[in-house]
C-alpha cells in the first residue's frame, strides 16, 4: 500500500496540485475539521459508495491516526482503485482545516 505524511500532502495542496482527498472518519470526528477539499465517507459506507469514485482517479485516505484510512485503502485496492493512505492522520495534520 503506498503511503504519504501528513506533511507531504500539505506541501502537495500548498503547491496547488489538484487532490482526490477521502476522509473516512465519523461525522463527530469531522465535524471537529477537515482537510479543505476534502469528501466524507465514514469507513463504514465505503462499500456501498464505490459509485462515488471513479477508478481512473488518485485517492488520498485521511482518518483519525492513520489505521482507518489503511482499512479503507485495503478495500479500495481489493476493488481496482489507486489509492494512498496519509500515515499518521489528522493527528498529524499541521495545515489547514475547514
Amino acid at each position: 500500500m503506498k503511503e504519504i505524511t501528513a506533511k507531504e500532502l500539505e506541501q502537495k495542496l500548498a503547491s496547488g496540485e489538484k487532490l482526490n482527498i477521502i476522509d473516512v472518519r465519523e461525522d463527530e470526528e469531522v465535524a471537529t475539521g477537515k482537510i479543505r477539499g476534502a469528501k466524507h465517507i465514514p469507513l463504514a459506507q465505503i462499500p456501498e459508495r464505490l459509485d462515488e469514485l471513479n477508478k481512473n482517479e488518485h485517492y488520498f485516505m485521511v482518518c483519525r491516526s492513520g489505521g482507518r484510512s489503511g482499512n479503507a485503502c485495503q478495500l479500495l485496492i481489493q476493488n481496482g482503485y489507486d489509492v494512498t493512505n496519509m500515515v499518521g492522520g489528522m493527528l498529524d495534520w499541521e495545515g489547514e482545516i475547514e
